[in-house]
């Protein structure tokens, strides 16, 4: 597998897209796909926007990958994606045949990886990827926890009228 200094470049560049998602006011969650040691494409959560539920990075990416590609299939691709993805997201990367999966920041409400869920074991699954969290994690959770304590003092300040 790759080295980290190159894990740490692919998660800053998806890094990048989480704060381009910060400043459309979704939750910032960015994801870049790497073939051939290239970017092929990249996304931000736009649920919100998008009135979609299943417009997170990670999808979003990855259909542009397949356009991309002109396949489904993602096959020898690595995902690089701030957040452990969904059990959704999950779900989609394993049909997708993505080879190599790399997350920032594990998500204790909704991971599917390793914290809520771990399908990264399930044997009874017909694809796995490799699966490698915590890459630039502070980084990944720091833009979270911003992102959520601006919301937070905005909806205090709306329901006390300052």
């Amino acid at each position: 597998m790759t080295d980290n200094k190159t894990h740490e470049f692919f998660m800053g560049e998806a890094l990048k897209q989480a704060k381009l998602s910060f400043l459309a006011d979704e939750v910032p969650v960015g994801a870049v796909l790497v073939h051939q040691n290239k970017i092929i494409a990249s996304g931000y959560n736009l649920s919100i926007s998008k009135n979609d539920a299943s417009a997170h990075a990670e999808i979003l990416t990855i259909r542009d990958g397949g356009k991309y590609l002109k396949n489904y299939r993602l096959l020898n691709c690595s995902l690089y994606v701030t957040l452990e993805p969904c059990i959704m997201c999950l779900g989609a990367i394993f049909h997708s045949r993505i080879s190599n999966l790399i997350f920032g920041a594990y998500d204790t409400k909704t991971g599917s990886c390793e914290s809520t869920l771990n399908l990264k074991g399930n044997k009874d699954l017909n694809h796995h990827c490799f699966i490698h969290g915590g890459i630039l994690e502070k980084e990944s959770k720091t833009l979270l926890q911003d992102f959520f304590k601006i919301k937070r003092k905005k909806n205090r300040e709306a329901n006390h009228g300052f």
